[in-house]
């Protein structure tokens, strides 16, 4: 025997992993260094060299407003945006990301009038286009922030040109747009019921109102009628005597409305019934109340709401007769405020709308104040005038919330002024009180009360609004245009064409479009694109194309500046029109016009993009908004949406499900997430959750998530240090182990499940799928499998060359298909592995080769794993007892009773698939004390203890150590490759 000079450290003979890739993340520190690197390397223009003449993947970014930092709903939405196109970029597409902001608009506006009402300043007094210069220089100052805000998330664009609505060229295209509709004749003013907000004086569209529980007035309002006619048939049914005396009851009779708004009062103009309910006659027995009807008095209900409505009043009522549709049609009221002023008639009118779930089962109907009055108004015109009614809309109420002198008795020359419906401050009036006094002197306040109930508030002013009737700039909905189609049928069709993620936004869109009234375009401000059209005095557009090109040139030069600037009117009408006739109009255009118009100056304008989108992304709330107004404006102008697809996410709630809300302290931002943990992790968390729903996110949540990550970056990590010993070597597929042909064959499958989900932008399917394959098949069993392979054996081993090979495509695979979710830890692990590499968000997705399907070996294997879960658990019991302290000192006797399973097992060193030292493997049930899992498997095994001496290289304990004169304390694997190792040292 060859006596060994001196005792040899075998932990230095072993292959273990050896990286600077460390454990411990520390994503707050590096992610920013990561991120200015990207910048100063030009990763971005890097992208499109690289992609130039691939097929193009646009997802058109909808702007988010330059008003603020940003919170956690953009941090969801621009993760979601960069994880598609990244993914994109990185299977063969031109996937290029190009950011844009909203920038024109109230809250902009709202914060320069702030800080000149601080200085004490007037904006009327500020030259118009002083006080737009301010504004801009506002948006541009939050683009920048949050432009290095979405960059720390790790989003990758055209940060360098984005777009903005207040560029001139943007300015000049939505310009261009409005005009391509009002010479199309889709424009039109019109006087319409809309919400308006008094505080900020402007109109406002649906997408821009919230809506919030308020404690409002109600009132029981008592119209008197002045006619009744019985028709010749209800004549007949009733005779002569009881007809005479049925008209003679209505004609003392009084309709009873019920209202939550008393200032619309004096707006009325009709009251709506409906045919379909049926309606009685009551007279007052008993009353016991201050003011309302009393004994005697005649009244008109819905006959399932008469008794709640005279509890209502403190009376007692007694039914006299049920009333028909014909008989309530034929009925004329006077007005209940007639000795006012308003002493014209009010019909009654059959309207669908109306019901007897609350109220009275009649509704007050003042067109100027409500849109199904209006609607119910204007569909009666016809008939109305044919009865001598004076069908205008008056404007009772103006931009201030101060009554007009269309409300007579409130306005300007009534005494103590005129009534306010709201003030400055969004703050209640004096309106309501005094209505509701007029009413109770008129004789006609029936009751009144308090209700709870939902009412719109304006959602940047956090202040109720109103319905006004004011003159507005719309677009029509149903006029037809010249080819058989209307803007609601072409934008209906479109929706039919579009895909949706879910698939429910469809349906929500469809119904938002079936339902909506005309587009109204106009807001009544100073920051924003004009309505940039000449019009008369009866709302006549000025229809000349040389007029037009004179307004976009001067917008492409000087931006929408040059609607405001002196002497704007002459310069663009250029004496070839009546200055007198024609005038401009002052209004801007709706911001959502100018969001809707993004798709012309970005897609259509850019080279590096393209027209239609491939994909719109954001909130569900932008069914009505973003999604909204595109589709309307596309529609309008091109004929189909500007979009192929649409997906929409949910909005983050607090970790109890509640809001957030900074009262409440349950606030988390992306910034103090980044900080605290990195933005990987805030990734991680968006990738992982259903984002199509509403999210949750708190502490525990994150985390869950950081803990999730740990084991990703551990399987990681423990990968690159055991590459640390490849050297490359690529071994043939027949050549492989069984074991590693699974690996591969597991690879394959999930490539395919991996670029499905990315084209479903199903992520949380993607992330869980490589979470369970990394901690499951890789820490917990692949990886727990060859770790004896890759350390311990011999430099010339197939087994240990094979596995090597196979990590390292399990490495490119795991990292590229998470580089678009974690884009700071793949660079990272990228560039450990290869030094020399760009950047890991230059590769494109890894070749998996369809030969790596292998369905027999996965067939087999599912057999080897059921039988090694058997022998886990029996192990597992011997640890925990104490009898063993590593696996490595049993060699279990494994019993199979199925047959399919034995044969699985077959040329398979099983005891290194358990762990195990040895292991022996035979037929049949085993004895009954014997472990066995509850599973139904058909294996028992035995614990044994193994036999022979530990090696002291590889820790088995085997009958052939010591069997190597030369290395005397190992076994004769471990002695071959220390030998080999000798050699090599030379």
């Amino acid at each position: 025997m060859t006596d060994t000079p001196e005792k040899i450290d075998y932990s230095k003979t072993l292959y273990l992993p050896e990286t600077e890739f460390p454990m411990r993340a520390g994503l707050p520190q590096k992610e920013p260094e990561m991120a200015a690197k990207w910048k100063q390397m030009g990763l971005y223009k890097k992208l499109r060299a690289s992609a130039a003449g691939r097929e193009k993947f646009v997802l058109h970014d909808g702007p988010p407003y330059a008003n603020g930092n940003i919170h956690i709903g953009h941090a969801l939405n621009k993760v979601l945006k960069d994880v598609i196109t990244r993914s994109f970029q990185m299977r063969g597409f031109d996937s290029n990301y190009v950011p844009g902001w909203d920038c024109h608009g109230l809250p902009i506006e709202w914060k320069i009038e702030e800080k000149y009402r601080e200085k004490g300043k007037d904006k009327n007094e500020v030259p118009v286009n002083e006080f737009r210069q301010e504004c801009r220089d506002f948006a541009q100052g939050w683009i920048n922030i949050q432009a290095e805000e979405f960059r720390r998330l790790g989003i990758e664009g055209d940060f360098d040109n984005p777009y903005t609505t207040m560029a001139f060229h943007s300015e000049a295209r939505i310009a261009g747009e409005l005009l391509k509709i009002a010479m199309s004749g889709q424009l039109y003013r019109g006087s319409k019921p809309i919400m308006w907000s008094v505080v900020e004086r402007t109109a406002l569209a649906e997408a821009e109102v919230e809506y919030a529980e308020v404690e409002s007035d109600t009132i029981w309002v008592k119209f008197p009628v002045v006619e009744a006619v019985l028709s010749e048939v209800r004549q007949n049914v009733l005779g002569a005597a009881a007809s005479t005396e049925r008209l003679e009851q209505l004609r003392s009779a009084s309709v009873v409305i019920w209202t939550t708004t008393p200032w619309t009062i004096p707006g009325n103009r009709a009251i709506s019934f409906s045919s379909k309910i049926p309606y009685g006659l009551f007279e007052v027995t008993e009353a016991d109340n201050d003011f309302g009807p009393q004994p005697g008095e005649k009244l008109i209900f819905a006959r399932r709401l008469a008794e709640e409505c005279g509890a209502k009043a403190k009376i007692v009522l007694r039914h006299i007769a049920d009333l028909e549709a014909d008989e309530l049609g034929a009925i004329t009221c006077a007005h209940p405020l007639a000795d006012l002023g308003y002493t014209f008639a009010v019909p009654m009118l059959d309207g669908d709308h109306v019901t007897d779930d609350a109220g009275t089962g009649f509704v007050h109907t003042a067109p100027s104040h409500g849109r199904e009055d209006f609607e119910a108004w204007m569909a009666n015109v016809r008939a109305l005038e044919a009865r001598g009614i004076d069908v205008k809309i008056p404007f009772p109420v103006d931009d201030a919330g101060f009554y007009t002198e269309d409300a007579p008795g409130f306005g300007p020359s009534a005494e103590g002024g005129a009534a306010r419906v709201l003030d400055d401050n969004g703050k209640k009036g004096d309106a309501n009180k005094r209505v509701m006094d007029a009413l109770i002197k008129a004789n006609n306040l029936f009751a009144r009360g308090r209700i709870k109930h939902e009412y719109p508030h304006s959602w940047r002013s956090k202040k109720p609004v109103i319905f006004r009737n004011t003159p507005q700039w719309f677009v029509y909905m149903d006029k037809e245009l010249g080819d058989g189609t209307t803007l609601r049928s072409r934008a209906l069709s479109a929706i039919d064409q579009t895909r949706f993620v879910p698939s429910g936004g469809q349906n929500r869109l469809r119904a938002m479009i079936e339902q909506r009234p005309d587009w109204v375009l106009s807001r009544q401000r100073a920051w924003g694109v004009p309505i940039c059209v000449f019009a008369d005095a009866e709302g006549n557009v000025l229809k000349d194309e040389k007029v037009n090109a004179r307004i976009l040139e001067a917008f492409e030069k000087e931006g929408a500046d040059a609607w405001f600037a002196e002497g704007a009117k002459e310069r663009f009408l250029a004496g070839e029109h009546d200055g007198e006739k024609w005038q401009m109009v002052s209004d801007i255009l709706d911001v959502w016009f100018d969001s809707g118009s993004t798709h012309t100056f970005t897609l259509e304008d850019r080279p590096d993009l393209k027209w239609p989108a491939d994909v719109y992304l954001e909130g569900s709330d932008q069914h009505r908004g973003w999604f909204h107004s595109s589709l309307l404006e596309s529609c309008a102008t091109r004929g189909r949406a500007p979009y192929n697809a649409v997906i929409t996410h949910g909005f983050t709630m607090a970790e109890d499900g509640r809001k957030m809300s900074k009262s409440l302290g349950n606030t988390v931002t992306p910034q103090d997430v980044m900080k605290e943990s990195g933005a990987d992790i805030l990734r991680l968390w968006v990738m992982s959750t259903d984002y199509a729903e509403d999210q949750r996110l708190g502490k525990t949540i994150i985390q869950t998530n950081i803990d999730a990550y740990r084991k990703i970056r551990n399987t990681v990590r423990w990968m690159l240090g055991t590459l640390a010993h490849d050297h490359g070597d690529e071994i043939a597929y027949a050549d492989l182990p069984e074991l590693e042909k699974l690996m591969l064959h597991r690879l394959a499958e999930l490539d395919q499940l991996v670029r499905k989900a990315y084209d479903e932008f199903d992520f949380k399917r993607i992330v869980r799928a490589l979470s369970d394959f990394a901690n499951v098949e890789l820490s917990a069993f692949y990886f727990d499998i060859r770790k004896d392979t890759l350390y311990c054996d011999a430099p010339s081993s197939l087994k240990r060359r094979s596995a090597l090979f196979v990590i390292r495509k399990l490495f490119d695979c795991l990292v590229l298909w998470f580089a678009p979710m974690m884009p700071f830890t793949t660079e990272e692990a990228w560039l450990s592995r290869d030094p020399k590499a760009e950047s890991v968000h230059l590769e494109q997705f890894p070749t998996v080769s369809a030969d790596w399907s292998n369905e027999v070996v996965a067939e087999k294997w599912k057999g080897v794993r059921a039988v090694r879960r058997a022998v886990t658990g029996a192990l597992e019991i011997e640890r925990k007892e104490k009898r063993i302290g590593s696996s490595l000192e049993a060699a279990p006797v494994v019993h199979v009773a199925d047959a399919e399973l034995l044969k699985a097992l077959d040329g398979l060193d099983f005891a290194e698939i358990c762990i195990t030292s040895d292991i022996q493997v035979v037929a049949g049930d085993g004895p009954s004390e014997a472990f066995r899992l509850d599973d139904g498997t058909k294996v028992a095994v035995e614990p044994k203890l193994a036999e022979g001496k530990k090696c002291a290289r590889s820790w088995k304990i085997t009958k052939d150590v010591g069997s190597d004169p030369d290395y005397p304390d190992v076994s004769a694997r471990d002695a071959q490759a220390l030998r080999e190792l000798a050699q090599a040292a030379g």
